[in-house]
């Protein structure tokens, strides 16, 4: 079996969209057979969470640029361009 990757899905609060985000998320990730862990969290406590993570998903402006993959989610708050961003997490956590 493939290495577990870990998502960290992050918001400003840690609380309202990420909590959205995240259930999005873990269904895609099931559906789609992809061993994952999806940790939610504070934008601001994303840059210590990092080097764990595989992939950062955001739904507010990220601070900075980070060495592991980071998408900006606001299609899942949204609804708009959501099989895009369905499909590069899929992209993205199916690398090896």
């Amino acid at each position: 079996m493939n290495k577990k990757k870990i998502v960290l899905v992050a918001c400003g609060a840690g609380i309202a969209t990420s909590t959205v985000v995240c259930e999005k998320v873990e269904r895609l990730i099931k559906e789609n057979g992809i061993n994952a862990q999806v940790i939610q969290c504070k934008i601001g406590e994303v840059a210590s969470r990092e080097n764990e993570a595989d992939l950062i998903i955001s739904t507010t402006i990220l601070p900075k640029k980070y060495s592991i993959p980071a998408i900006k989610a606001v299609g899942y708050i949204s609804g708009i361009g959501m099989d895009k961003l369905d499909k590069e997490i899929v992209a993205i956590l199916k690398e090896e």
